[in-house]
C-alpha cells in the first residue's frame, strides 16, 4: 500500500467515524451509559445484583416493543395514541383465554395477541386512511374507546398467575446466558422491523411518505397501503408487549397500559424519529425506550423526587423535539445554500 493509499484510507475511517458519531442513535446510547454508570457508583446493587441487572434488560423491552410500531407511524407523519389501550386488552383477553381453556397451548397465545392487537391497528389505519381525519384525534377516541371496553370487561375481575400456565410465566422469569427471554424476543424483533425499514423498497417509502406525502402520491407511491400497515405493525406489537406483559408480572388487570401510549411517543421522540415525521430509526426508537425506563428508575436511586422524576423526562422530549426542529431548520438552509452555489 502506498502513502496515498494510506492517507486515503486514513481520511476515509475518520471520515466514517466522524459520521457515526454525529447519528442521534450514538448520543442516546451514550446518555444511557451514562445514566447506568453514575446510578451504579450511587448503588451498584442498581446493574450488579442479579435483579438489577433483569430489570436493566426486562423492563424497558416492554415499551420498546410499543415504541417500535410507533416509531413506525410516526415517521409517516402520524401518531398512534391508542397503542397502551390495546396493550391492556390484549393482555386480559389473553389471560381470560387462559383461565376459561385451560388446555390451550401457551404459544398459541401469542398469536392471538398479535393477531388482535394488529386487528385493532387495522381500524386505526382504516379510520385515518379513508375517513381523512387527522391521527391524533382518530386515536385519541380509540385510546379511549379501547381502555372502555378493557374496563367494562374486566370490572373489578383481574387475572391471577394462578390462572396461566407455568411454562408461559417462565417466559417472564427465565432467561439465556444471563439475557431474559422476554429482551430476546423484543431484540428479534427490533432486528426484524431494522431490516424491513433500512433494507426493503416498502420501509423507505415510510419515509418518503412522511417528508412530504403529497410529493409521495404524485410520484405514485402506495401511500394509503402503508399508512394502513404502519397502524396494523403498531396494533400488532402492542398486542405482543400485553401478551408479554402476562407472562412478566402474571397479573393483568383493567390499568395494564396506561401511559404506555405517551411512553411510546417519548422514546421514539428522544430516540430521534421525528415528530414531523419523515426521519429518525427503530433503533433510536428502542434506545429511548431504554433510556427513558432507565432513567424512571435510575432518579429515585439518586434520591430525586417523584415530581422531579416526571420533570426530566418532559424536558428530555421538549429537548429532543426542538434539536430535531433546529437540524431540519440548518438543513433547509443548507439546501437553500446549495441551490443558490449551483445557479452562480
Amino acid at each position: 500500500m502506498t502513502l496515498t493509499d494510506s492517507r486515503a484510507a486514513a481520511t476515509g475511517f475518520a471520515s466514517r467515524t466522524l459520521s457515526l458519531l454525529k447519528q442521534r442513535e450514538v448520543g442516546i446510547f451514550a446518555a444511557f451509559a451514562l445514566v447506568v454508570i453514575v446510578t451504579t457508583i450511587r448503588n451498584p446493587n442498581f446493574l450488579f445484583s442479579n435483579d438489577g441487572f433483569r430489570d436493566l434488560l426486562v423492563t424497558p423491552s416492554l415499551l420498546l416493543l410499543v415504541a417500535v410500531g410507533q416509531a413506525m407511524v410516526i415517521i409517516t407523519r402520524n401518531v398512534d395514541l391508542s397503542v397502551g389501550s390495546v396493550m391492556g386488552l390484549t393482555a386480559y383477553l389473553v389471560g381470560t383465554l387462559f383461565r376459561d381453556f385451560s388446555a390451550m397451548p401457551w404459544p398459541l397465545a401469542f398469536v392471538i395477541g398479535i393477531a388482535f392487537g394488529g386487528a385493532l391497528g387495522l381500524v386505526n389505519g382504516l379510520l385515518v386512511a379513508f375517513a381523512k381525519v387527522p391521527s391524533l384525534v382518530i386515536t385519541l377516541g380509540t385510546l379511549y374507546a379501547y381502555r372502555g371496553i378493557n374496563v367494562m370487561w374486566t370490572g373489578s375481575d383481574r387475572i391471577n398467575a394462578s390462572d396461566m400456565p407455568a411454562d408461559f410465566l417462565a417466559l417472564g422469569t427465565s432467561s439465556i446466558a444471563r439475557i431474559p427471554y422476554i429482551t430476546i424476543i423484543a431484540l428479534v424483533v427490533l432486528a426484524a422491523a431494522g431490516w424491513y425499514m433500512f433494507t426493503q423498497r416498502a420501509g423507505r417509502e415510510y419515509y418518503a411518505m412522511g417528508s412530504d406525502p403529497d410529493a409521495a402520491t404524485l410520484y405514485g407511491l402506495k401511500v394509503r397501503r402503508r399508512l394502513i400497515t404502519a397502524f396494523v405493525v403498531s396494533g400488532a406489537l402492542a398486542g405482543l408487549a400485553g401478551v408479554v406483559y402476562a407472562a412478566r408480572y402474571g397479573t393483568v388487570s383493567s390499568q395494564v397500559g396506561v401511559g404506555y401510549e405517551l411512553q411510546a411517543v417519548g422514546a421514539a421522540v428522544i430516540g430521534g424519529v421525528a415528530i414531523f415525521g419523515g426521519s429518525g430509526t427503530v433503533f433510536g426508537a428502542a434506545i429511548g425506550a431504554f433510556l427513558l425506563i432507565t432513567i424512571n428508575r435510575a432518579l429515585p436511586v439518586v434520591g430525586v423526587q417523584d415530581f422531579w422524576q416526571q420533570a426530566v423526562v418532559g424536558t428530555l422530549i421538549i429537548g429532543a423535539i426542538v434539536l430535531d426542529r433546529l437540524a431540519a431548520n440548518r438543513q433547509e438552509r443548507q439546501l437553500a445554500a446549495d441551490r443558490e452555489s449551483s445557479r452562480d
